[in-house]
């Protein structure tokens, strides 16, 4: 199996620090480097970028301020900001968390009005504590803010005498005046519940309809580790019908609506060995951002003032076993000088969804899995500026090889996930353009590529030293074309860390080393952000921007 080694575990400190430091480390020392994990290390830190802000007026709300023990919700109310109008060029949350002590990471969400605002995952703490801070640009809840709301929040958590680490949150929103430089949704909708199911009801002049799905693996159980499932006959820990291979799917009305494939998101006692992500999280781990869908070929079905069933359902997870969770937001740009659209869905083809996956026993044993799906659906709308046509085309792909020995002392995994998505919108009409920076004219088009990797092995020796050596990447780049205007953007962020520690002993017998790296770029044009940052035994050894 390919190996991307970071470093070798079995190094010296000195001869670690020393090599780190030839490249371009702005304050590190070797003696600051220990040689193995202590009782503190360094707090939690990405290379992702801070959310840009605005340059006016703003105001703060405060949306938590909490201190989880248990599995029982906050509840609060959010009530919109004085001083800020009712119009803002930005939304930003931020969360700042403390734990100390021990304890795992935990899943959490924040609902605001229903509305899913953020997904996370905590840090895992030292014995002395840590902080960390998250950011997200909220902008396109806009709506959801302008009133009065329920607010709930949740970080599941158990304390006792052995986990004792009590998670302290508190959450803002801050509101920066001025108007967007893209045009929030109208309307943030939210999934009612019916006898049958879930219901939508749209504006009935709705001219651009996205879903977002917050798809998370649960933490704990074989879900969370989707990707490493088996089918009969091999032999493995983790089982299911057809082995690996996930995809989001949406419907409305029964007909399916959207494909997507889930990020394989790690979280930070993943892998078995969370030295690797002490200081590092995986990537999106603090983060979760929501799988998109463009239902707006399905605005003509949807836009007749009824309620349509919309369902969300994961392939591939064996029947009646639980393990995903997937709340569902609906953003809505209404056409401002029409109240009504009418409109239909005229196309609407998938070819049959490919899964299969190959075992061959071994020494190691191994499944290859080559798997994928193809969706195609368009529909037109009679809007205020003409017939606008949109087609959606989502193309999935997955391949991987899992191998493990039958005791899975070694147990590892090379995979690649593809998801190409391309939006085409025709507007014959008079140029007035859609919202949601939509484009204006006749034609516009967006092609986005994703591709997510997993690769990596963990291996417990006779000497119970347990090994993970892991690189994960997060990708994705976008081209949108508008009559003779193009304009493009990238995404690579990288993940690679390389832990070992001594198990089934105390914590401080435990002996672990680890290094990890982490490499975010992002070009477009708004601009570069380029940052790498490397870990040695929980110190940040290096924090470096190229842009």
């Amino acid at each position: 199996m390919r190996r991307r080694i970071v470093m070798s575990m079995l190094a010296g400190a000195a001869l670690l620090a020393s090599a780190l430091l030839g490249t371009g480390t702005p304050a590190a020392q070797a003696a600051a480097v220990p040689a193995e994990f202590g009782a503190d290390w360094h707090d939690p830190v990405t290379a992702a970028p801070p959310v840009d802000r605005p340059h006016t007026r703003s105001c703060q709300v405060t949306l938590a301020d909490v201190r989880f023990r248990d599995f029982t919700p906050y509840r609060s109310a959010y009530a919109p900001p004085e001083g800020c109008g009712d119009r803002w060029s930005k939304v930003v949350l931020r969360l700042d968390g403390q734990v100390k002590g021990r304890q795992y990471d935990r899943l959490g969400y924040l609902h605001v009005g229903g509305v899913e605002v953020l997904r996370t995952s905590t840090p895992e703490p030292s014995p002395e504590g840590i902080e960390w801070h998250v950011e997200k640009d909220v902008t396109r809840y806009s709506d959801t803010f302008l009133r009065a709301r329920d607010v709930e929040m949740l970080i599941g958590n158990v304390v006792d005498d052995t986990y004792t680490g009590v998670i302290d949150v508190h959450v803002t929103l801050t509101f920066y005046t001025g108007r967007p430089a893209t045009p929030a949704p109208d309307r943030v909708l939210t999934l009612a519940d019916t006898s049958d199911g879930t219901s939508l009801t749209t504006p009935r002049n709705s001219e651009r309809i996205v879903a977002e799905v917050y798809a998370t693996g649960s933490g704990g159980g074989c879900e969370e580790f989707w990707y490493l499932t088996v089918a009969d006959p091999a032999s493995y820990s983790c089982k299911a019908d057809h082995g690996p291979y996930r995809e989001v799917q949406i419907k409305v009305d029964g007909r399916l609506a959207g494909i997507a494939a889930p990020y394989p998101n790690v979280w930070t006692g993943g892998w078995s060995n969370p030295f690797l992500w002490y200081v590092l999280p995986a990537p999106r781990a603090f983060d979760v951002r929501p799988i998109e869908y463009d239902l707006t070929p399905f605005a003509g079905l949807l836009d007749d003032g009824r309620p349509h069933r919309v369902e969300v359902s994961v392939v591939g997870v064996p029947a009646g076993q639980a393990g995903w969770s997937a709340p569902v937001n609906v953003l809505v740009w209404q056409d401002a000088h029409r109240a009504r659209l009418t409109g239909a869905l005229t196309t609407d083809n998938a070819t049959g969804l490919a899964d299969p996956s190959v075992y061959t026993p071994g020494a190691q044993n191994r499944v290859r899995t080559e798997a994928g799906h193809r969706l195609t659906v368009s529909g037109y709308l009679d809007t205020s500026h003409g017939r606008v046509t949109t087609t959606v085309t989502r193309t999935l792909a997955n391949s991987s090889v899992h191998r493990w020995t039958d005791d899975e002392t070694t147990d590892g995994l090379d995979a690649t996930w593809t998801d190409d998505e391309t939006v085409t919108v025709t507007d014959g009409g008079s140029g007035r353009g859609r919202g949601a920076g939509a484009g204006h004219g006749p034609g516009r088009t967006r092609h986005t590529h994703r591709t997510y990797t997993v690769d990596g092995a963990t291996t417990l020796g006779a000497d119970s030293r347990l090994r993970t050596v892991l690189t994960l990447g997060d990708r994705a780049s976008a081209v949108v074309r508008e009559g003779r205007r193009t304009a493009w953007s990238l995404l690579d962020d990288t993940y690679s860390g390389d832990a070992a520690y001594t198990t089934d002993v105390p914590r401080d017998q435990r002996h672990a080393v680890g290094t990890s790296t982490e490499r975010y770029r992002l070009l477009g044009p708004d601009g570069c952000h380029d940052r790498s940052l490397t870990t040695v035994q929980g110190v940040l050894t290096q924090d470096r921007s190229r842009c």
